[in-house]
């Protein structure tokens, strides 16, 4: 028996991150092994959720993922576990059409209990048809327990206390409404900036998780029985060459945003060797180069000062490498960036466009990549742009949104190199083909 919960909410902005993480930290506190999962795309709070339990965190998304892969997932990464604490996304129910893709989804699937964050402000004993509504509002749901956010006091809760007896959800506890508890944002999400003291932050949230939850009560009604994996995904996937690869994977302050899955399927193709592009000279001896999403508009005169990586990488493409690069790894291979300031700052050049974080607009949703005959899934989200009207190097594939509607979402290639806005997820192993065909593949389509 362990415990198994998914932390879902009425809406964005209740405070789930805020108690996911103090849960956490609390949990890593007792000695226990607790396994943090994300629904949804984000791999921002994952990055949250491993600093906090000390244990990699894992998405799990039904847009991006066959409901097998999910399955095999979730029970490969809970075998080892005392504890499996999943942070929902948006509302319980919202996903990118009505429910598909919500948390609620992802409950009903691997059949885990739902702990609800309420945001208390400004309400009392009105949150009871609420909460009588999440119970009850879909049958294959198990909504166990509620925990509040924002209380002003005992005498608060004390009426959140009865409303939840009404209902017919247990009433956990609750977070007081303190302002040291908020993580400061930015333009992608919750920020990671060096000199936010985390392990402090997060000790501060365990404490009052700690004071104000029943943790013990938590556990004890989410307890069941883990399922063993499910191997039907391993049964369908395409065969992989017997080749170990040398792979380079950028990861520092600005490229940092990656699907842990999709990292665990490179280490089983060959052995991966981190680089910084801020800090390093060259690239590693490698076959091929994953550039990953991040912040690269925050270090554009360190990126740019570091002309010998920008050599590098240029020269292992004009060689035929092959590279995929996405969102911020895509920017950095533009011939230039140009800053909030107006100032135009070299990149790799290796694709002949320039970035810009001028007018910054927000671009988000889930897509459907078609190019050649395959299939690509990922999720777009960013602030820059791509200027129009320079030398052209048009997207091969065609994009569309989850309710497929086209939208102009590029994806380059030049020589061996793919790169695009979209963050790809190829850790399905019955939805990877293409992935796997662009890492083996004999043709270099050379521009």
């Amino acid at each position: 028996m362990r415990s198994h919960l998914l932390i879902g909410a009425a809406s964005s902005g209740s405070g789930k991150t805020t108690f996911t993480l103090g849960l956490l930290r609390a949990l890593k506190n007792r000695s226990l092994r607790v396994r943090p999962f994300k629904c949804g795309p984000d791999y921002i709070d994952t990055r949250h959720h491993r600093m906090a339990a000390g244990r990699a965190s894992v998405n799990l998304d039904s847009f991006m993922m066959s409901e097998g892969h999910i399955k095999d997932l979730y029970a490969r990464y809970t075998s080892d576990t005392d504890v499996a604490v999943a942070e929902g996304v948006m509302g319980l129910f919202d996903g990118y059409d009505a429910m598909r893709g919500s948390s609620a989804e992802i409950s009903a699937l691997l059949r885990i209990p739902v702990v609800l964050v309420v945001n208390a402000k400004s309400t009392a004993y009105s949150v009871a048809p609420l909460l009588y509504g999440f119970r009850n509002f879909r049958k294959d749901l198990n909504v166990v327990g509620a925990v509040f956010n924002f209380v002003a006091s005992e005498n608060h809760y004390s009426f959140l206390r009865q409303a939840c007896e009404d209902a017919g959800v247990e009433a956990l506890g609750y977070l007081p409404k303190r302002a040291d508890v908020e993580i400061p944002s930015r333009h992608l999400g919750l920020s990671l900036d060096g000199d936010f003291c985390f392990e402090e932050f997060a000790d501060r949230i365990a404490c009052l998780v700690e004071e104000h939850v029943n943790i013990d009560r938590l556990l004890a009604i989410t307890a069941s029985s883990v399922k063993s994996p499910d191997t039907q995904v391993r049964e369908v996937a395409k065969a992989i060459p017997e080749i170990d690869l040398n792979i380079a994977i950028a990861r520092d302050q600005a490229f940092n945003f990656s699907y842990e899955e999709n990292i665990r399927f490179l280490s089983t193709l060959g052995k991966i060797t981190y680089f910084s592009p801020l800090k390093d000279d060259r690239l590693p001896e490698t076959d091929f180069v994953y550039l990953p999403g991040g912040y690269p508009e925050l270090y554009l005169t360190e990126l740019s000062a570091n002309s010998r990586m920008r050599e590098s990488i240029h020269a292992f493409v004009e060689r035929g490498g092959k590279l995929l690069a996405e969102c911020g790894g895509m920017m950095y291979l533009c011939k230039e960036i140009i800053g909030t300031d107006g100032n135009v700052y070299p990149m790799v050049g290796v694709l002949p466009r320039s970035a810009t974080m001028e007018n910054m607009r927000l671009r988000l949703g889930y897509r459907t990549l078609y190019y050649k005959n395959d299939v690509l899934r990922g999720h777009e989200f960013h602030y820059s742009r791509i200027v129009p009207g320079e030398s052209p190097l048009p997207s091969v594939a065609t994009a569309f949104s989850a309710k497929g509607a086209q939208v102009d979402t590029p994806l380059y290639r030049y020589k061996n190199v793919l790169a695009g806005y979209t963050h790809l997820y190829w850790g399905d192993p019955s939805r990877n083909d293409w992935f796997i065909d662009f890492l083996y593949g004999e043709d270099a389509c050379c521009s």
